[in-house]
C-alpha cells in the first residue's frame, strides 16, 4: 500500500464515523480515496436494496446518508434494486424461511422507492441498476460455476443458518443462493466499496471473496453501519413493527411526535446516525445530556430531522402542534372530521375510521386508558356517540384523533 497523505486519512476518518470498515479499517478506505483522487476515477459505491416492502424508514437512511457523504466528494452510487434477489428474500437474521415475492410484487414495491430515496441521496450521481437484468439470464452452467466458488462450510458459518440448523429448523436450498447472488452482483458491478447494515456482514464480505475468485486484484471493502432501534429503544426499526417505526413518508407532525417518544438513551445515537452534526457538536450534545432536561434536547432533534425532510416551516408547525397537543393537552388543528346522521356505536366509528384495527385493540386501549372522548377516559366499549352531544373528539392512543360532527 502506498504512503497515505493526511488529506485522505482525514476524509476516511470523517466517512468512517459510526462505521465498521472491513478488512483494513480506516487506512484501506483512505488508500482507495487517495487512489481515486490521483487517477481521477470516482469510487463506485454499491448499495443493494431489495424492494420487499414499499416504504422506507429512518433506519434505512443511516446507510443512505453515508452514501450521500461519498457523493459530495464526487463518488458514484450504484443503487442496486434486487429485482431477482427480492424474489428469494434475504434470510439474514431470520429464524425461518421468508416467503418468496412474485415479480409483480417486486415491481410494485420498487415504484415507490426512488421518490423516497431522492429525499436523502443525489439521484444525479446515482446509477440505478436491477440485478434481474443479469441474474435472470444466468445459464445452468454459469450457476453451477458460481456455486462452486463457495463451500457449504462457508455458508454454514452464517449465524442465522447455523442456529437454524442446530435447532432443527428447516433451511431451503434456495436461501443459500441469496448471499451467492448478492456477492455475484459485486462481480458484475466491479464496485470498490459496499455499504450495508451490520446484519449484512456475511453477504458483503462474501462479495469481496467472490470478486477475488473472479480475478479482481483490489476487491471491494465493506462498510457496515449500526441498525437503528425503533421508538421502543429495543427492537430494530422495521416495518414488521409499525408501532415503533418512523417512516420517511410520515406526516411532519407524526414524525415529530414519534421522535419525541424515543427513550432518552437514544437521543445521542439518533443525533449521530440521522443528522449532519459534526463530532464537536456531538460532544456538546453528550455534555448537555448530563445536565439539561433531555426533553429539550429531544425537541431540537425532532425539529432538526423534520426540517431535513419537510423544511423549517413544517418543522416549526410540528413543534407547535406537539406543544399544544402533548404538553398543553390540546387538540390538533387538522384532525379529520367525520359526519354521522344519527346515534352510532363508538366501536363502529373507530373501526370505520381506522383508529384501531380490531375490537381486541379497542379493548386494550380502554384497559390502558388510551381511549378518550372529549379528553375523558372511555371505560365502556359499548358507548354510543349521540348526535345531541356533537361535536365530539375521539382520541385513540397518543396521536390518532377524529372529530365527529353532524
Amino acid at each position: 500500500m502506498d504512503k497515505i497523505e493526511k488529506e485522505y486519512l482525514e476524509q476516511a476518518e470523517k466517512l468512517g464515523r459510526d462505521c465498521e470498515i472491513l478488512p483494513g479499517g480506516i487506512k484501506e478506505l483512505a488508500f482507495k480515496l487517495q487512489k481515486s483522487a490521483k487517477t481521477g476515477k470516482p469510487l463506485k459505491i454499491k448499495l443493494g436494496m431489495d424492494p420487499t416492502r414499499p416504504d422506507l424508514h429512518l433506519g434505512h437512511t443511516v446507510v443512505m446518508r453515508k452514501i450521500r457523504e461519498f457523493q459530495k466528494l464526487g463518488h458514484t452510487l450504484q443503487l442496486l434494486v434486487g429485482g431477482a434477489t427480492a424474489m428469494i428474500g434475504d434470510p439474514s437474521g431470520k429464524s425461518e424461511t421468508r416467503p418468496a415475492l412474485t415479480k409483480e410484487q417486486v415491481t410494485e414495491n420498487a415504484k415507490t422507492y426512488f421518490d423516497q430515496i431522492s429525499k436523502v441521496i443525489d439521484m444525479g450521481s446515482t446509477d440505478v441498476l436491477n440485478n434481474a437484468d443479469w441474474l435472470h439470464k444466468l445459464t445452468l452452467p454459469e450457476i453451477i460455476s458460481l456455486s462452486s466458488k463457495v463451500t457449504v462450510a462457508q455458508i454454514m458459518t452464517r449465524e442465522d443458518f447455523s442456529i437454524r440448523y442446530k435447532e432443527g429448523r428447516p433451511i431451503s436450498i434456495h436461501e443459500f443462493f441469496y448471499p451467492l447472488l448478492q456477492a455475484y452482483d459485486s462481480v458484475v458491478l466491479d464496485c470498490d466499496i459496499e455499504l450495508g447494515g451490520t446484519d449484512q456482514r456475511f453477504n458483503t464480505l462474501l462479495g469481496r471473496d467472490m470478486q477475488t475468485a473472479y480475478g479482481k486484484e483490489e476487491p471491494q471493502i465493506v462498510m457496515l453501519l449500526p441498525l437503528l432501534e425503533g421508538t421502543d429503544g429495543v427492537i430494530k426499526m422495521s416495518k414488521s413493527h409499525p408501532e415503533h417505526c418512523i417512516s420517511i413518508c410520515d406526516k411532519p407532525s407524526d414524525m415529530y411526535g414519534k421522535l419525541m417518544s424515543i427513550p432518552d438513551n437514544l437521543i445521542y445515537r439518533y443525533y449521530s446516525l440521522l443528522t449532519d452534526i459534526s463530532n464537536s457538536e456531538l460532544k456538546v450534545i453528550e455534555e448537555r445530556l448530563k445536565v439539561e432536561n433531555p426533553r429539550d434536547i429531544k425537541m431540537q432533534l425532532a425539529h432538526l430531522i423534520v426540517e431535513m425532510y419537510y423544511g423549517k416551516e413544517c418543522a416549526d408547525n410540528s413543534q407547535n402542534e406537539f406543544i399544544n397537543v402533548v404538553q398543553n393537552k390540546g387538540v390538533p388543528s387538522d384532525i379529520p372530521k367525520i359526519k354521522i346522521s344519527g346515534d352510532k356505536a363508538l366501536v363502529d366509528i373507530i373501526l370505520e375510521n381506522k383508529l384501531a384495527e380490531s375490537k381486541g385493540e379497542i379493548k386494550r386501549l380502554i384497559a390502558q386508558g388510551g381511549l378518550k372522548i372529549n379528553d375523558e377516559k372511555c371505560t365502556d366499549i359499548n358507548t354510543i356517540i349521540k348526535t345531541k352531544d356533537l361535536p365530539t373528539v375521539i382520541k385513540a392512543g397518543k396521536r390518532k384523533y377524529i372529530k365527529v360532527i353532524q
